[in-house]
């Protein structure tokens, strides 16, 4: 008899409990959700916390299509906190105003927050599902997706400016099969909102955390107010580092790679191109924090 087997299968079992009540919580996504009055009452207010607190500065952001589907690709920063989707949303508002369609996809864990979830749809938030982006793209809308996700979020603080997706393609399917161009964009300086110590997906794996709740991390970082914040699940007071984004020039996949779709060509030269612009502006950086 297998002493280690009884134990195993009660914990699947409780895991897929937890999945089960976890996903009956996350609301359908519905582009319909986003509301354009709701947004113009508090662009103004966040631009100037934005601008105030994180010193955000934003760049390129004419080389955004002026009309027609999009998808702006981004890397993930400042873990459960991420400041550079603040930014990044609130610029390109400001410049394209509230009624040019704009959806940004996210963790179901995000979407099924209290209160949060509510706000964050009426944004243009939702579900980070292949299938509703699909569907806002042939509506003709701009959609902003980070394929790192949990991963690249909470990388370690000491690697900040590396481009990490963890190998994920999805996001190259999708802008190939709905023929859409992509435009890259950057972040630099969320990720000193917090002093991430270790991604923790190894402890994730012992406690099934992809199977409950899918996250393939829990992180440990050192964080405001908790001191050491481990999980990062009620998120944490960003610390006040100045955000640089930096949006990049549209990427055709057809005619920069042809007319078959090659998914490793592709992913290096996405990657690659971001990568080179990370680091850029990671040479502009000069202290942590103040920029």
């Amino acid at each position: 008899m297998n002493l280690f087997r009884l134990p195993t299968e009660r914990i699947d079992r409780l895991a897929d409990w937890v999945a089960e009540q976890v996903n009956s919580r996350v609301p359908a996504a519905d582009p319909a959700d986003r509301d354009p009055e709701f947004i113009i009452d508090r662009v103004g207010p966040g631009w100037m916390f934005a601008r105030l607190y994180f010193r955000a500065e934003v760049r390129g952001l004419e080389r955004i299509p002026d009309e027609g589907p999009v998808l702006l690709v981004g890397n993930h920063s400042g873990g459960n906190v991420s400041p550079e989707v603040l930014v990044a949303t609130l610029a390109f508002v400001r410049r394209f105003g509230p009624h040019r369609p704009f959806f940004q996809l996210a963790h179901d864990m995000v979407m099924a927050y209290p209160v949060i979830g509510t706000l964050l749809r009426r944004f243009g938030t939702v579900g980070a599902d292949p299938d509703s982006a699909r569907q806002v793209l042939r509506d003709g809308a701009v959609v902003l997706v980070y394929p790192g996700g949990d991963w690249e979020v909470h990388r370690p603080s000491w690697k900040e400016d590396e481009i990490d997706f963890a190998g994920r393609t999805g996001f190259l399917r999708l802008a190939w099969e709905e023929n859409v161009p992509i435009v890259p964009m950057v972040n630099m300086g969320a990720q000193q909102t917090a002093l991430m110590l270790t991604r923790g997906d190894r402890l994730a794996q012992l406690l099934r955390l992809d199977q409950m709740l899918r996250l393939k991390v829990f992180p440990i970082s050192l964080a405001l107010p908790w001191g050491l914040n481990v999980g990062d699940l009620a998120g944490h007071i960003p610390l006040p580092s100045k955000v640089t984004v930096e949006f990049l020039d549209p990427i055709d996949l057809r005619a920069e790679l042809g007319p078959e779709l090659d998914l490793d060509a592709a992913y290096e030269h996405v990657t690659g191109v971001m990568q080179e612009a990370l680091s850029g502006l990671a040479e502009e950086r000069g202290l942590p924090i103040v920029g």
